[in-house]
């Protein structure tokens, strides 16, 4: 086992993930070449996998628990919250699986291809990115966040540059995302004013009015 699997493994950080400052507390009288070194090494002999620039996990034979993909996006890239397609399945509306954890920032647009999947982050540009979003508790000690329903369909509105309720109505989420009927009729509006007034786009503000006009006649 190399130096530094050795070190992050009796210190059992959750799920094995650790980043440089662990690192450099582990190895407090080394430099940052002796460091680069240490984790060259591990990374070579498979025993740590890199995640992004600053950011590891054990590999799997070396850590207890794997992470919540959910947890892993947090730390690749914030701030973001979990939303699009990841989250309308995460809230059982709609029928395929998503293979890639879609979150959306008010930072920057990344991508991360890992070992643990392929972690996307779409930049959203509100004034309140934490509107028609919850925390969920993913596990005994773990948390996330997470779009509603209503704002995942707003975020994907917005990124959506070719759809419009002029154009695409509700057929959107009928045809598109293949949402129920039933589902698309109980969206729960209470966070619809707090949405409404975080985006300046006007076709996406035109989709929700028309949208909730429809659904609530």
């Amino acid at each position: 086992m190399q130096t530094l699997t050795e070190q992050v493994f009796k210190l059992s950080p959750p799920f094995g993930l650790f980043d440089t400052t662990v690192i450099g507390n582990l190895n407090p009288n080394t430099n940052d070449g002796a460091r680069k070194l240490l984790i060259y090494r591990a990374i070579h002999a498979k025993e740590i996998l890199r995640l992004k620039r600053g950011l590891y996990i054990l590999a799997p034979e070396f850590r207890k628990s794997d992470p919540h993909p959910y947890i892993v996006a947090a730390m690749l890239h914030a701030p973001s919250h979990i939303s699009l397609e990841t989250a309308l399945s995460f809230h059982g509306l709609i029928p395929e699986a998503v293979f890639q954890v879609s979150s959306v920032t008010c930072s920057r647009s990344r991508d991360f291809d890992t070992a643990l999947g392929l972690f996307t982050f779409q930049r959203v540009p509100v004034l309140n990115p934490r509107s028609g979003v919850e925390v969920i508790k993913l596990s005994n000690d773990t948390w996330a966040y997470v779009a509603k329903p209503l704002r995942a369909i707003t975020d994907l509105i917005y990124l959506r540059k070719e759809i419009s309720w002029e154009i695409d109505g509700i057929e959107f989420l009928t045809e598109s995302l293949r949402m129920e009927d039933e589902d698309i009729s109980q969206l729960d509006f209470s966070h619809f004013n707090e949405i409404l007034k975080g985006f300046r786009d006007k076709r996406t503000l035109y989709y929700l009015e028309g949208m909730k006009k429809e659904l609530q006649q």
